[in-house]
C-alpha cells in the first residue's frame, strides 16, 4: 500500500454597558459611553452611564441564573448557533424555516453592530502596512459569530470580544483583551460548562494565548490556566526559539471538557532551514484547569507510523503540518478528524524528501486521548500549499441500500473525498494517477497523485492559453489582449495538467492556485436533498523557483508570492470565466447535481458582468431550501435554492463578507447574520466594521 493511501493504525443601544481589562488580567468594570452606530442610540443625561452600568450588572445576574437553570427550547441548539459550522460535524445546516425562498426577498436589514469601538483612531502610518488593516482605522474580519440562547458572541478585530443581546444588537459586555492582543479574526467557541463551572467562551489569539472568559459576565475564567490564560507557546513546540510566531487562527475544537487546538506556524520563508520553526502538533486541554491532556505529532517522530516518509531526517524540528483551518468530531464515536496543512516550506521539498506525512492529510484520531485512527493523504509530498483546511464535513451517504458513515474532504485543489468515516476508506474510489515531475534539482516529487474517481474536479484544473482566449474574448476583448501580454512577455508557462511543480526559473501558473480551488470555509451539507454545496475560485496565482546564493531554493520574483494572475489595476483574472462558483454535489451519488455563477464584475459593461468572482467565506444551508453565503469580491450576500443552484436574493453589503453567515432564532423570529469588512487575500477593499443582521418585516 502506497504511503499515499489510507492506513488504519492497529495498536448600539446601551453599548458598552460592561468592559473587562487590566494589566494583571484580572477583570474590573468600566463605565462607558458609546458613540451613536448603526441603528444604536444613546439616551442623554447625566444619570444614564451609572443607569446603564446598573443594568449590565443586571443583566450579568440574569445570564448567570439563565446557565444554571433547565434548558429551554432555544438554548437546546435547534434555535442557536452553538459553535462554529453550527454542529460538531459541521453540516452548516439550520432546522429553521421562517425564511423560505417564497419570502426571502423581503428580508430587511434588521440590526447592524459595528466593531469598531468609538475611541479607536485610524491607523497610523507605521500600523498602515499590518495584514487587514488600513488607513481608516477598519480591520479585515472572517468572524462567524455563535448565538447561545438570546446572546451573539463575536470576536472583533479590535482586540474586543463582544456579547450582544441576539434580537437587537445592542451589547451585553465587552472583554478587553490584554496588552493589545487580537483575538482569532475567525470567531470564538462555546463550552457549556460543567458542574458549578459555568458556560465559557473560548478563544485563541495571535500572541499565542488561549483565553476562557465567563460567557455570562466577560470576565477571565480564574480557575483556567494562569487566571483565565494558557501560553500555547511552550518550549515542546517552540523548538526553535520562544521568540518565534506562533498563533491560533480558527477557534479551538470543543469535545466533552476537551479544548483541542490547532497552530499557526507560517509557513516557511523558503530558502536554507526555511522549513524549520514551531511545530504544528495537535492539542487537547482540560476547560476545567487548562492543564494539557494529550498531544498529537503531526511529523512522526523514530518510532512512529510514518516516521519513514521522511528523508534525511527532514522530520527534525519541521514546522507547518498543521490545522490553521477547522476540525470536526464525530461526537457519538469520539472521532476527531484533523486536516492538516502543507510541511513549511511549502514550494520547495528539496530538504524534506518523501512524501511527508501527516502533511496535506486527513487524520482521524480518538478524540479522548489523541491516538491514532487513520490517516488519507490528499496531496503527497506538497509542494503547491494545497493545504487540507476545509472543515471535514460528517454526513451519510446512502448507497446500495445501505447507510454509509462519511466524511467529506475538499481542499484547495478542488477534489472532493468522500471517505467512510470510521475506517478512511474511499466510498466511490481513488485513483493514483501520474502527474509531472519537477525540474528543480533535488526536488523528488511523488510519481503520482490521488483523484477520486468521482465526483470530477469542482474548480477548473487546467489551463492553456487558447482555453484562456476563448473564455476572455467574450468578456473583453481588451482585457484579452493584456493577458495575452502578460503571459508572453513575462514567459509564463499555463498548465494544461493538474499538479505541475513549480519551475525552476520560469513563472507558471497551476490550477488551482494556493487561494484555491475551496479555501478554509469549506461547504454546508443539506441532509434533506444529499446534496453539499460549497464555492470555488478559478484564479490563478504566478509562481517561480529560483536558486538562492547559498544554494537553497525559494518562490521568488516580481510577480511571486501572493500577486494573483490578474490585472492588478482592475482585479480581472486572466483566468477563463466563470471566475467563481457554487457548486452542488449529491454524496449518494457522487455527481454534481448544478453549478452556478457566483458573483458579478460591476465594472464590465451590462450583458458582460455574469462572471462569477472570486470570494472568501463559505455557505449555510437551511431546512426551509435556502443556501446563504456572502464571500465574493464584489461585496454581495446571497440566497440561493439548494435543490436548482438558482439565485433568490442578493443585498449590497458594505463590503466584502469574507466570512461564513450564520442563522438563529430570537424572540420567535429568524435572523440571518454575517460580518462583512472587505480586506483579506482577495483584495477585497476593507470598507468597513459591521456585522449585519436581516430578519423579514
Amino acid at each position: 500500500m502506497n504511503d499515499c493511501t489510507v492506513r488504519k493504525r492497529r495498536n448600539g443601544a446601551n453599548e458598552g454597558v460592561l468592559s473587562s481589562k487590566s494589566a494583571d488580567g484580572a477583570p474590573r468594570n468600566v463605565e462607558r459611553l458609546r458613540r451613536i452606530r448603526g441603528n444604536m442610540y444613546r439616551e442623554s443625561g447625566t444619570g444614564w452611564g451609572r443607569w446603564s452600568s446598573t443594568v449590565g450588572l443586571l443583566l450579568a445576574m440574569v445570564s448567570m441564573v439563565s446557565w444554571l437553570a433547565p434548558k429551554s427550547e432555544a438554548a437546546s441548539g435547534s434555535t442557536d448557533w452553538p459553535m462554529i459550522n453550527h454542529d460538531p460535524g459541521a453540516m452548516r445546516y439550520s432546522k429553521l424555516t421562517q425564511i423560505t425562498p417564497a419570502n426571502v426577498t423581503s428580508l430587511k436589514v434588521a440590526w447592524v453592530y459595528h466593531m469598531k469601538p468609538a475611541e479607536e483612531s485610524s491607523a497610523s502610518p507605521m500600523a498602515e502596512g499590518l495584514r487587514g488593516r488600513n488607513r481608516s482605522g477598519f480591520r479585515n474580519s472572517e468572524d462567524q459569530p455563535l448565538v447561545v440562547g438570546t446572546t451573539m458572541y463575536v470576536a472583533t478585530p479590535y482586540s474586543r470580544i463582544v456579547a450582544l443581546d441576539a434580537a437587537t444588537g445592542r451589547e451585553k459586555w465587552v472583554f478587553e483583551i490584554p496588552n493589545d492582543d487580537e483575538a482569532s479574526s475567525r470567531g470564538v467557541s462555546y463550552w457549556p460548562g460543567e458542574g458549578t463551572f459555568g458556560p465559557a467562551i473560548i478563544f485563541g489569539s495571535r500572541e499565542g494565548k488561549l483565553y476562557s472568559i465567563s460567557a455570562a459576565t466577560g470576565k477571565l475564567n480564574s480557575y483556567f490556566g494562569d487566571q483565565g490564560i494558557v501560553n500555547l507557546k511552550t518550549p515542546a513546540v517552540m523548538v526553535t526559539g520562544l521568540n518565534k510566531r506562533y498563533t491560533l487562527p480558527t477557534p479551538p475544537t470543543i469535545y466533552k471538557n476537551l479544548i483541542i487546538t490547532g497552530a499557526g506556524t507560517g509557513e516557511g520563508p523558503g530558502g536554507l532551514n526555511g522549513g524549520v520553526g514551531p511545530l504544528g502538533d495537535t492539542r487537547a486541554w482540560d476547560a476545567r484547569s487548562g492543564k494539557l491532556v494529550w498531544t498529537f505529532h503531526t511529523v512522526p517522530g523514530p518510532g512512529q507510523p510514518g516516521h519513514d516518509t521522511w528523508g534525511d531526517d527532514s522530520w527534525k524540528d519541521r514546522s507547518g503540518v498543521n490545522v490553521w483551518g477547522y476540525m470536526t468530531v464525530d461526537a457519538e464515536r469520539g472521532i476527531l478528524y484533523m486536516p492538516l496543512g502543507a510541511p513549511n516550506n511549502d514550494r520547495v521539498g528539496v530538504d524534506r524528501p518523501g512524501n511527508n506525512l501527516y502533511g496535506t492529510c486527513l487524520v482521524a484520531v480518538n478524540a479522548n486521548n489523541g491516538k491514532l485512527l487513520w490517516y488519507f493523504q490528499v496531496v503527497h509530498h506538497d509542494i503547491w500549499d494545497y493545504d487540507t483546511q476545509t472543515p471535514p464535513v460528517l454526513f451519510n451517504v446512502k448507497r446500495d441500500g445501505k447507510t454509509i458513515p462519511a466524511v467529506g474532504d475538499v481542499n484547495k485543489n478542488a477534489l472532493l473525498f468522500i471517505l467512510n468515516r470510521v475506517t478512511g476508506k474511499p466510498i466511490y474510489g481513488v485513483e493514483e494517477r501520474p502527474v509531472p515531475q519537477s525540474n528543480v534539482p533535488g526536488e523528488q516529487t511523488s510519481p503520482t497523485q490521488p483523484f477520486p474517481v468521482t465526483p470530477p474536479p469542482l474548480s477548473q484544473n487546467t489551463i492553456s492559453v487558447a482555453s484562456m482566449d476563448a473564455s476572455l474574448s467574450q468578456v473583453s476583448p481588451e482585457h484579452e489582449k493584456w493577458c495575452d501580454a502578460y503571459v508572453k512577455d513575462n514567459n509564463i508557462l499555463l498548465s494544461d495538467v493538474p499538479y505541475l511543480p513549480p519551475q525552476l526559473n520560469r513563472y507558471d501558473v497551476t490550477l488551482p492556485a494556493t487561494q484555491g480551488g475551496v479555501n478554509y470555509s469549506g461547504g454546508a451539507f443539506d441532509p434533506r436533498l444529499g446534496l453539499f454545496v460549497v464555492n470555488v475560485n478559478n484564479l490563478g496565482q504566478p509562481v517561480r523557483i529560483v536558486r538562492n546564493p547559498d544554494g537553497s531554493y525559494s518562490n521568488s520574483g516580481p510577480l511571486a508570492g501572493l500577486n494573483r494572475f490578474w490585472d492588478p489595476s482592475n482585479h480581472l483574472p486572466c483566468t477563463p470565466t466563470p471566475w467563481g462558483q457554487l457548486v452542488a454535489v449529491d454524496v449518494n451519488t457522487g455527481r454534481i447535481a448544478w453549478r452556478s455563477t457566483l458573483g458579478v464584475t460591476d465594472s464590465l459593461p451590462e450583458g458582460k458582468q455574469d462572471t462569477g468572482r472570486p470570494g472568501l467565506g463559505g455557505p449555510i444551508v437551511t431546512a426551509s431550501g435556502l443556501t446563504l453565503i456572502g464571500a465574493t469580491d464584489d461585496g454581495r450576500f446571497r440566497a440561493f435554492d439548494t435543490r436548482t443552484g438558482k439565485e433568490l436574493w442578493t443585498f449590497k453589503l458594505p463590503a466584502s463578507a469574507e466570512a461564513i453567515p450564520i442563522t438563529y432564532a430570537a424572540d420567535g423570529k429568524q435572523y440571518i447574520a454575517v460580518v462583512a469588512t472587505g480586506g483579506g487575500l482577495i483584495g477585497a477593499p476593507l470598507l468597513s466594521d459591521a456585522v449585519m443582521a436581516f430578519a423579514l418585516p
